[in-house]
């Protein structure tokens, strides 16, 4: 770990390699698991303003869990998180005819209907944040339903900040990511 700015950073964002493979895997990251994607406070602002831009992009599954539980949901532990259909996959997922998930959000700001391109942890993701007072610690997240992405990225030579140059940078700015590959170049260079 190191730490840049007010973030403390996993050594795996820097040393991993990761290229998304969603021919492999179908999008099953937002399918799979047990809650929906992390959401931070300013997001919910979002969601609730944006929602019927976002809804024609929406499956009528997804619309009804929205409108029965809302734009986002609040755990039992405080965590704010998108909405699941059924306890399944989020509410703002799509599917191709082939099952690839799809994300709603993000096709509608391709089209240019919101100016919201998605959450900041699906953009982020394999990369995961945990907020604290004084810092952000920045954490690789494996799983093992991208295991196809890992090799991917083996095979392409691209590691997980690279990946993530346009997220790290959405939630960091230039400067943080440029100072970040300053590093990663220092620490290959050993």
């Amino acid at each position: 770990m190191f730490q840049l700015g007010k973030t403390i950073i996993s050594d795996d964002v820097l040393d991993k390699d990761f290229v998304c493979n969603l021919t492999a895997c179908k999008g099953v990251c937002c399918v799979a698991g047990e809650a929906g994607a992390p959401l931070e406070q300013k997001e919910l602002d979002i969601l609730d303003r944006e929602y019927e831009n976002i809804k024609p992009y929406l499956r009528p599954e997804g619309i009804a869990a929205i409108e029965a539980q809302g734009t986002w949901i609040e755990r039992e532990n405080g965590e704010l998180e998108t909405t699941l259909v059924n306890d399944a996959e989020c509410a703002y997922a799509t599917f191709k005819d082939d099952g690839t998930a799809l994300c709603g959000i993000e096709a509608a700001y391709r089209d240019g209907a919101t100016p919201f391109y998605k959450p900041i942890s699906c953009h982020l993701y394999p990369v995961r944040l945990q907020e604290y007072t004084d810092f952000t610690a920045v954490n690789y997240h494996k799983w093992q339903i991208c295991d196809a992405a890992c090799t991917l990225g083996e095979e392409l030579n691209v590691p997980v900040y690279k990946f993530l140059e346009e997220a790290l940078i959405r939630k960091f700015g230039k400067k943080w990511f440029r100072e970040l590959t300053e590093i990663a170049e220092t620490k290959s260079s050993l």
